[in-house]
Parts: structure tokens; C-alpha cells; sequence
């Protein structure tokens, strides 16, 4: 079975327990004005462009046999600059296992292991049941966004020895306006989630005026009950790649931000990615 990944992150140390290989799926159901990885929003190859980089040559548009250049308009390969670059790589799901198990030493001798992220590996769900399970027993983390049917989740949540989910907004009508989906499919799974005692970690974005607020922390809160929390702070240098791929980024202006109260919390962190 084939995959398409637009990364592979090697010492990631904020995506679960010890240093890990991050893979990066490509596809995503939901269209978060704040998302910091706008490169794997489609599931399709995409070009990366830098145009400080570029010269103006032409080069990238005289034509080429390039497999991965088909669809695409331009040759990325032709660059003499580095200026384009391809988002996604299709793989043979053994051939990436083969990869990330040559880690395996490294990563179990540091507590660490793989993490499935994206993106949204649910959206590729079944390519990500079979990369995991070719990788056991290596230790096994999925961060997802929990937007997905009950049977994409349960086949990811039953192979994942740890779970990071996300909890973007607690008000249904927000969080339709601001990711363009309905949370209830997502506080679905994060009952399956709660109910299979898989260690995991919510986390929630600190996004200025929108996530930020008092009103969505306590209900946040509410929805998490006993389990961890991390919530994290704005990445200001989100907007940088939607240049990139020709795209203008969906929020340019935003207030302050708020401080968390953590005590609103059973347990709660705050960190910077």
C-alpha cells in the first residue's frame, strides 16, 4: 500500500514521549485559518516556491521527463538554486517501515520512537494502520486532529501506544467558522480515546482573539476532564510558507494574546513549538 508524506522531522522532541522520527502524511480534512503546516493541507504533491531564491531563469519551465514533475507545470529538479522544492513523496508503505526501523536502536536506547502526524493521518488512515503496524515494537505515537469516522480512529487508536489529539475549540459554531468543520465527530473519538485508557496528550493551539480566550480555555477544560493538556503557544512564523505555495495567509491581523490560566486545568503545560 502506498502513502504520500511531505516530511520526515528526525529528532522531533515535542511530538510525544523522547526524541522521535516525525512523519509528516499529507491530506487534511480541516482547514484551520491558523495552520502551520499549510503544505499538508491537500493530499496531492505540491510545489514549494522561495522566491528569494529565484533568479527568473525559466529553467523550471522548459520541460522535463520527471515522474514527479507530472500535473506540477514546472520541472522543480531544473532549479540551479533550490528555489522549488516538492511537498510529497509517495512511499511503499515496507519500504518506509524499513527507513524509520533503522532508528529503532537509537530511539529505544533514548526513550523515544515514531510519530504519525500531518497534516491528518487519518486521512490516509488505512496506509497509516499498515505503516504501523510493520513498525511494532517500536514505540508508536499518532497526532491527530480527531476530525475522522469512528472506523479510521479506532484502527489508528488500537496500533498507537500514544496518542496526541487536538482540542482547537469547544463552542461547535466557532469551530465551524474557524476550521470549517463541526467538533462533534472529534469529541466522538476523544470519548473512544478516553475510554480505551491509551496514555495521550490534548492539545490546543493559543491562537490570539480566537482560541486564546477565557470562555474556550474553560471549555477546553470541561471537555478534557482528567486528561493532560498542553497547550501551545502561537507560532508566529506560521504565515512564512503560504508565500511559498502561492497562498496569502488566512489571518494577518491579530490582537495580543491572552495569558492561559493553567488553573482552569486538572492538569495543564504550556509550551513553545
Amino acid at each position: 500500500m502506498t502513502g504520500t508524506v511531505f516530511d520526515l522531522k528526525e529528532f522531533a522532541v515535542h511530538d510525544g514521549p523522547g526524541p522521535r522520527v516525525t512523519v509528516f502524511l499529507k491530506g487534511c480534512p480541516l482547514r484551520c485559518r491558523w495552520c502551520h503546516n499549510p503544505e499538508g493541507l491537500s493530499p496531492e504533491p505540491e510545489l514549494l516556491w522561495k522566491k528569494n531564491l529565484c533568479t527568473g531563469c525559466g529553467l523550471c519551465r522548459t520541460g522535463c521527463r520527471h515522474e514527479d514533475c507530472r500535473g506540477l507545470g514546472r520541472c522543480w529538479h531544473k532549479c540551479p538554486r533550490g528555489a522549488l522544492s516538492l511537498s510529497g513523496r509517495v512511499w511503499e508503505a515496507e519500504a518506509l517501515a524499513e527507513k524509520l526501523r533503522g532508528y529503532a536502536p537509537m530511539l529505544a536506547a533514548m526513550g523515544g520512537g515514531v510519530t504519525l502526524s500531518g497534516g491528518e493521518p487519518t486521512m490516509q488512515w488505512r496506509f497509516a494502520a499498515e505503516l504501523l503496524d510493520r513498525l511494532a515494537p517500536m514505540h508508536r505515537a499518532v497526532e491527530t486532529c480527531g476530525y475522522c469516522s469512528e472506523e479510521a480512529f479506532r484502527a489508528i487508536l488500537d496500533r498507537a501506544d500514544y496518542v496526541l489529539m487536538d482540542l482547537k475549540l469547544a463552542d461547535p459554531a466557532q469551530h465551524r467558522e474557524y476550521t470549517g468543520a463541526d467538533n462533534a465527530p472529534i469529541l466522538r473519538n476523544l470519548e473512544l480515546l478516553r475510554a480505551s485508557g491509551r496514555p495521550c496528550l490534548l492539545r490546543t493551539p493559543l491562537i490570539p482573539g480566537i482560541t486564546d480566550t477565557p470562555e474556550n480555555l474553560r471549555g477546553i477544560a470541561a471537555l478534557a476532564e482528567e486528561l493532560p493538556v498542553e497547550l501551545l503557544e502561537y507560532n508566529k512564523f506560521a504565515p512564512a510558507k503560504y508565500g511559498m505555495l502561492g497562498r496569502d495567509y488566512p489571518l494577518p491581523d491579530l490582537p495580543a494574546p491572552n495569558p492561559p490560566d493553567l488553573s482552569l486545568f486538572r492538569h495543564a503545560t504550556l509550551s513553545r513549538l
